[in-house]
């Protein structure tokens, strides 16, 4: 009985679910979210402020690192089957736990203007091509409004649509890739100059602040997954082939555009379909299309589990919070500071998601009980629902990567750094914490529920 029930328990609702997703769908999901336009673009930054080859490199490098933190947060969502800001119920306390998650819901919503303007830019600049008319804030509105509409339809229709999104996006990606390289061989690509305006621990950074901005939804998805295995390397293969591949092409992209005596400026989609034409303005579209419907997901998700024992209705809340997407979708001019939208990405969550790792496999010994479920009291209310180690924590963590930045740049970068301080200023007096706290099994939190 218990267990019939756990299966029906709709990944729409609130509270915990229990995942259906095999290791295929998962990393499918994953895929078809990454193969994203301001990924893509993302990688026009590097090239030629570094060299062609340091580049592609640091997407190596910062992709492995950064989907490491992705995965372990996502599996903590696989293991309990709550979505990621309710998780930090268990280290920030169940008050506390507002305070990343409304820092998330600000973060998920400038990542929606941000794509849906890139989006209605590039269709604006290919429907200027072939008819003249031009309104980039229209086609931003339009493409933002079809976003909200996949998303009413919830995890089921993102699980059935992102597959045949990432298939086509890499059908389209490996022309482009063609295109590219039979134009001009490797060798042409590696001998461009560098300007040196960029190093190669600022693009490093970049890379892994890009996985970090997804993390802030890795549990709403992988606690979709079957199983923790399911999530990990569907989570992981799934993230690092796409953003390796987008990065790529857009280093690429770029490059292409230099050997061919253009003068196109980094960051900007319409340079791309002036050199591409028709099938790069279709994979932008295509891909916005995939990533922000995810984005309106999580952040719907991450609203109706902010309390426990609250239950608001996902429709109301999703059309709710779309509006406020399309509406944010015509300030074109955030376009232009998406470098420093990245960074305070990063400020904002690499002390998060240290504080999480650290105390759910650490401190908590890879358990959290139904306490966390709780309106108030129990094993996570801390304070009057507040841990205040944990914003302590957060709080030097964010100061570290801001002066890490802006005031004294490290040779490391700042996310490595603010990572391991975040780390060991949450761990060391939460240690007494591990001490008392017996082992237990961890078992998933809809069981939990049911059988309480």
């Amino acid at each position: 009985m218990s267990s019939e029930r756990r299966r029906e328990t709709p990944a729409d609702a609130t509270g915990p679910v229990t995942g259906t997703l095999a290791v295929r769908r998962v990393g499918m999901i994953w895929l078809a979210a990454n193969l994203v336009v301001t990924t893509l673009l993302t990688g026009t930054l590097f090239v030629p402020g570094i060299d062609y080859g340091g580049a592609l490199l640091m997407i190596v490098i910062g992709t492995l690192a950064g989907v490491a933190v992705l995965a372990a947060v996502g599996n903590i969502g696989t293991r309990t089957g709550l979505p990621t800001m309710a998780l930090t119920r268990g280290a920030f306390g169940t008050r506390g736990s507002l305070l990343p998650l409304a820092a998330n819901v600000f973060v998920l919503m400038g990542w929606s203007w941000v794509q849906a303007m890139l989006a209605g830019v590039t269709v604006d600049a290919l429907v200027a091509q072939l008819t003249g008319f031009s309104n980039p804030v229209l086609f931003s509105v339009l493409c933002q409004a079809i976003v909200v509409v996949l998303a009413i339809f919830g995890h089921e229709g993102i699980a059935r649509v992102e597959p045949w999104l990432a298939v086509l996006m890499l059908i389209v990606i490996g022309w482009m890739f063609a295109q590219a390289f039979t134009a001009f061989p490797p060798a042409d690509y590696f001998a461009l100059e560098p300007t040196g305006e960029l190093t190669h621990v600022f693009v490093l950074d970049m890379v892994i602040a890009t996985a970090i901005s997804w993390t802030v939804l890795s549990a709403d998805v992988n606690r979709l997954a079957r199983t923790s295995r399911a999530g990990v390397v569907g989570s992981v293969a799934g993230y690092a082939t796409s953003t390796i591949v987008s990065m790529s092409l857009g280093a690429t992209a770029f490059a292409y555009i230099l050997l061919s005596g253009g003068d196109g400026a980094p960051f900007d989609p319409t340079a791309l379909v002036t050199a591409f034409g028709a099938p790069i303005a279709v994979v932008i579209f295509i891909s916005v299309m995939a990533t922000n419907t995810m984005v309106v997901y999580g952040m719907t998700t991450s609203v109706m589990n902010s309390l426990p024992g609250w239950q608001p209705r996902f429709l109301p809340t999703a059309l709710i919070l779309g509006a406020f997407s399309i509406a944010g979708s015509t300030w074109l001019a955030l376009l232009d500071q998406f470098t420093t939208f990245l960074t305070v990405i990063g400020a904002f969550f690499v002390p998060v998601f240290a504080i999480m790792i650290v105390d759910y496999y650490v401190i908590r010994r890879g358990s959290y009980n139904a306490d966390i479920l709780r309106s108030s009291g129990g094993r996570y209310w801390f304070a009057k629902g507040v841990n205040p180690i944990a914003i302590i924590a957060w709080v030097v963590g964010a100061l570290v990567s801001y002066l890490l930045t802006y005031v004294w740049p490290s040779p490391i970068g700042a996310t490595a750094a603010a990572f391991a301080v975040t780390f060991a200023v949450y761990l060391v007096p939460m240690l007494p914490v591990r001490r008392r706290a017996r082992a237990e099994r961890s078992v998933h939190l809809a069981e939990q529920s049911l059988e309480g």
